[in-house]
């Protein structure tokens, strides 16, 4: 075991929302952790870290973009050795960070597993050159179809899987497609996160399969939000919406403080 003190305890944890914008998109998750870190540490925010012999700061990431995919919703989680209110963590890491990287949300995590809450996400999927009646018509015959199957290179070597099966939605963005500043089409989509994970660009490659839509130059996909689907609607719900929803700790304190002194009167605040 390592000799010296033990690392000191998180005493609160962070959730926290950012973004990846313009070139930016093309930086691999490593170099934006990275990137994350360096800011954590020219902001001065007191990071909790791991204890052995390479300790490392307390960063969880959840639901990361692929490299090449722009977001508005990425998200990672801190644990703190201090507490720190949440908006003036959100304005001192966003001011430490590059361009192109954006805190937009941070709250206080209070119950829950992050993860757990990012249950699909919403795309937006620009096909420069392609006219919007035939990205339309691709997109209903994906829907149609009861199962798409197409191939991958991964990790573990070249797989088949099911495109259509975790495909929620998929359709023309007419008003997106419209406001324009080229010819193209722009499609929404809302896949669930499944194993193994089905990512825009399967999606297009089973809307070439099974319409022949081939866009004459890379599409440019942005990820617009991450969260439980809502069984009313079907659509995303916030995913820090929970914690804030959660009175603030301190208001919870209290509250079990002043039901205890009702029950008994002498047990909170008498004097030994």
């Amino acid at each position: 075991m390592p000799e010296g003190p033990a690392p000191a305890p998180v005493t609160q944890r962070l959730r926290v929302r950012y973004a990846k914008r313009g070139r930016l998109r093309f930086t691999s998750h490593r170099d934006i952790s990275r990137a994350v870190e360096r800011a954590i540490r020219r902001a001065g925010i007191q990071v909790a870290f791991s204890a052995g012999f390479s300790p490392h700061p307390k960063i969880s990431y959840s639901g990361a973009a692929a490299t090449g995919v722009a977001s508005e919703a990425e998200y990672l989680e801190i644990g703190l050795v201090a507490p720190c209110d949440p908006g003036r963590l959100r304005a001192d890491l966003d001011d430490a960070l590059p361009e192109g990287l954006d805190i937009l949300d941070v709250v206080e995590a209070r119950n829950g597993t992050l993860a757990d809450r990012l249950e699909a996400s919403s795309w937006l999927v620009r096909l420069d050159g392609v006219a919007p009646e035939i990205a339309g018509a691709a997109a209903a015959a994906f829907l149609a179809a009861d199962e798409i199957e197409v191939e991958r290179l991964t990790k573990k070597g070249r797989r088949t899987f099911d495109a259509r099966a975790a495909v929620i939605a998929c359709e023309l963005d007419r008003r997106a497609t419209e406001g324009a500043d080229a010819q193209c089409a722009i499609l929404r989509m809302v896949v669930r996160h499944t194993t193994p994970a089905v990512r825009p660009d399967d999606v297009l490659t089973g809307l070439r399969l099974v319409a022949g839509l081939a866009p004459p130059s890379p599409p440019l996909v942005t990820r617009l939000a991450q969260g439980l689907l809502a069984d009313d609607t079907g659509e995303l719900t916030d995913p820090l919406a929970p914690d804030r929803q959660t009175a603030p700790a301190g208001d919870v304190a209290a509250a079990h403080a002043d039901a205890v002194r009702m029950a008994e009167p002498d047990a909170v605040g008498a004097q030994p």
